[in-house]
């Protein structure tokens, strides 16, 4: 057993003004004449599970209607772990919800609540009613063992995302490699020093674009320095350091003048290298300029200078490696794909005859028991459909002979869907926190309702179970009693709910009984009731 609800107050709903019900584990009958508000607890447990809110259902005079829910698990040490659950309807405005206190998205509260309770009655939230629940609760039934079709899953779902990730199918990577290794071997063919090399071909080709022009320059320059007939610049240098030799305070003066002597000696040598070896070469002018229009072409593709050319072709480089390893991986991944989805294809196959076997073993068993819950025409089938796993599993009924048979979900009336619920939970070893069961008895009597009373204490045994019912023979079973009753204050007419000891359970089930709680021969048969309840004693 989970968490049960131990504490629920509902203000402001309907003729409900403020009450507060305690609830213990087992089975809780909720009794009381049509009108004073039983099925209103249903309809605010239907709020916390995240049910339609209608400001209708606010009462009068209020400006919103609130449901809290406190649920515990009895079997957890001290401190033991609460949920506290709140959901208010406004009568203008929207409705909101609350988890532990904290404000909450009103489908966070659905989700949270549907693993806490189960509702089951007319137009009440009927987990079982959907394809999903239907196949969990065949597969708890069955113990199909799902373990290895999801592990199975998983794989096939990440070798087939690594494989997406590659990017493109095999024939997009090809046309990629083939464009990045034309790139490469056209950059790598063009054989780039560095990314100096075009500055320096640049000065070299104005060198032999004029090299006549530059020979003539550096010969008048040489000359200005040399001069003919010793009237060069080196010789008026050689004559002033002449006229200032031996002479020691101008001896640093001297000292610039040598020393700019030497530096222009340099610069005639250079530039008589110039003129005497600077020649014209036009072959070699046509290759530079042939080379510096291939530099051109390629940064027109691949950047604007070289260094950024040479930059592309190591990024090319890295990705075409890349591919390459990507193009093996994606090879060895189309193996293992084939491999994982046969090996899918047969943990699915496995799970489809888990359910296909266990299906008519559950279906006759929730037929057995409907046909002691008052339904003995009451046919149940359970279609076990779809490719691999048949995820497709679908509750039939048939309420009444000469039906045919149609999903659950289609069932009309509340009372038979109640107790098809009933009986299927019956079947299970499973069940949420706390199930609650509306018109679970509609057209229910004598031993009928005795039959559903046993097997509602029987379920109460797995989970907390809350039973609206009229019928004293349901009630009787019980292990505890609330008495819902309508009452007037201030003019105001608002319900009540009163804890039932066990002469409060007489005098309550002797109405249900008879419409006379002073009958003495209703209360004769309600303490019979009592007695006989599940073999024992009353129960308070």
């Amino acid at each position: 057993m989970g968490r049960i609800l131990v504490e629920l107050r509902v203000r402001d709903l309907g003729v409900i003004d403020d009450v507060t019900v305690a609830l213990a584990p087992g089975l809780t009958a909720l009794t009381g004449e049509t009108g004073a508000g039983k099925t209103l607890l249903v309809e605010a447990l239907s709020l916390l599970l995240g049910g339609r809110a209608d400001p209708s259902m606010v009462r009068a005079g209020a400006s919103e209607a609130l449901v809290e829910g406190l649920f515990v698990d009895p079997a957890a040490a001290d401190p033991k772990p609460e949920t506290l659950l709140a959901r208010s309807v406004a009568r203008e405005g929207r409705s909101k919800a609350w988890v532990d206190g904290r404000m909450a998205p009103i489908g966070a509260l659905a989700e949270l609540a549907g693993d806490l309770i189960e509702l089951h009655g007319q137009h009440q939230h009927r987990s079982l009613v959907h394809t999903g629940a239907q196949r969990r609760a065949l597969d708890l039934f069955g113990r199909v063992d799902l373990s290895s079709l999801e592990g199975a899953r998983r794989r096939v779902r990440r070798l087939t995302d690594e494989s997406d990730a590659l990017g493109g199918d095999t024939g997009q990577r090809a046309r990629e490699v083939e464009v990045l290794r034309y790139q490469v071997d056209e950059i790598d063919q063009a054989h780039l020093e560095d990314g100096g090399e075009d500055a320096r071909l640049e000065t070299e080709e104005d060198r032999l674009a004029a090299a006549e022009a530059h020979r003539q320059a550096a010969a008048l320059a040489l000359s200005a320095l040399t001069g003919p007939d010793d009237d060069g610049a080196l010789d008026r240098l050689a004559e002033a350091s002449a006229a200032l030799v031996g002479r020691v305070p101008l001896a640093a003066i001297d000292g610039r003048v040598r020393t700019s002597m030497a530096e222009l000696s340099d610069l005639a040598t250079e530039l008589r290298v110039v003129v005497e070896t600077w020649e014209d070469d036009p072959e070699r002018l046509e290759e530079i300029r042939t080379r510096r229009q291939l530099f051109r072409q390629l940064e027109r593709k691949y950047g604007s200078t070289l260094p950024e050319v040479l930059a592309f072709a190591v990024e090319a480089g890295r990705r075409l490696a890349s591919i390459e390893l990507e193009e093996h991986r994606a090879t060895a991944l189309d193996a293992e794909i084939d491999l994982a989805r046969s090996e899918l294809a047969q943990a699915a196959s496995a799970v489809a005859a888990a359910r296909r076997s266990a299906a008519p073993r559950l279906a006759e068993e929730v037929e057995s028991t409907l046909h002691r819950l008052a339904m003995p025409s009451a046919r149940f089938s359970i279609a076990v459909e779809g490719d691999g796993p048949a995820d497709e599993v679908t509750f039939q009924l048939a309420a009444n002979r000469g039906e045919p048979l149609q999903p659950l979900a289609k069932t009309a009336s509340g009372g038979e869907l109640s107790r098809t619920m009933l009986a299927m939970r019956l079947a299970l070893t499973e069940a949420p926190g706390v199930m609650v069961f509306d018109e679970v008895d509609a057209g229910v009597g004598g031993t009928a309702a005795i039959a559903v009373g046993a097997a509602l204490a029987g379920l109460g045994g797995q989970a907390q179970v809350l039973v609206v019912t009229h019928l004293a023979q349901v009630a009787a079973q019980a292990d505890q009693q609330i008495e819902v009753r309508k009452s007037e204050h201030a003019g105001r007419t608002r319900s009540e709910v009163v804890p039932l000891d066990t002469e409060g359970r007489v005098v309550e089930l002797s109405r249900m009984l008879s419409g006379s709680p002073a009958s003495a021969s209703a209360r004769h048969h309600a303490r019979e009731l009592l007695a006989g309840a599940r073999g024992g004693g009353p129960r308070q």
